[in-house]
């Protein structure tokens, strides 16, 4: 995987991982076979790179729920792409599909050594890159678990809306909040 740089709208620069084409084929055929099985399990919540879902559904729940609430909590996970622990994500995958192929390629991308534009290779841990075809199905399933399906075990009466690594928990009481 190949890596680019590509300036941010706040400054700074966001480092976008440039699959094959080959590997870009079969992430396609892959989201194909996963996104139909985890897609229905998805919190109704989750907005980002959902398929019939946009920013301004999420936006348009946001304010339907906002006379309702009095705290809100702006939530941004930093770095999320770069942080996602393999483990977790081929644990979630494995739970939703029996396909020994599914499950090796997702671990094969997952790892997949970063050619940094110096030439240089560097192995990866964590994280899933932003730039590949499967990348936000696989962060949605992610974060189903993490998040979502947290926030609902434990916090069951606070609602919250979701766009990928951003979130918006929300809440009447101020200590729930806190």
């Amino acid at each position: 995987m190949r890596l680019v740089e590509i300036p941010k709208d706040s400054g700074g620069k966001r480092l976008l991982g440039i699959p094959t084409v080959a590997d870009r084929v079969a992430q396609t055929v892959v989201k194909l076979v996963l996104e139909p099985e985890v897609e229905p399990k998805f919190h109704p919540d989750s907005y980002g790179y959902r398929p019939g879902r946009t920013a301004l559904d999420a936006v348009g729940t946001a304010r339907k729920r906002c006379w309702a609430t009095d705290w809100v909590i702006d939530l941004d996970i930093k770095a999320f792409f770069d942080s996602i622990p393999h483990d977790l994500v081929e644990r979630a995958v494995a739970h939703h599909t029996d396909l020994a192929w599914v499950r090796l390629y997702v671990g094969r991308w997952l790892r997949a050594p970063e050619q940094r534009m110096d030439g240089t290779r560097r192995e990866r841990t964590k994280g899933t890159p932003q730039g590949g075809v499967v990348s936000p199905l696989l962060a949605n399933l992610f974060l189903h678990y993490a998040f979502d399906m947290w926030m609902q075990r434990m916090f069951p009466r606070v609602c919250f809306e979701r766009y990928a690594d951003d979130g918006a928990p929300r809440r009447r009481e101020e200590e729930v909040a806190m």
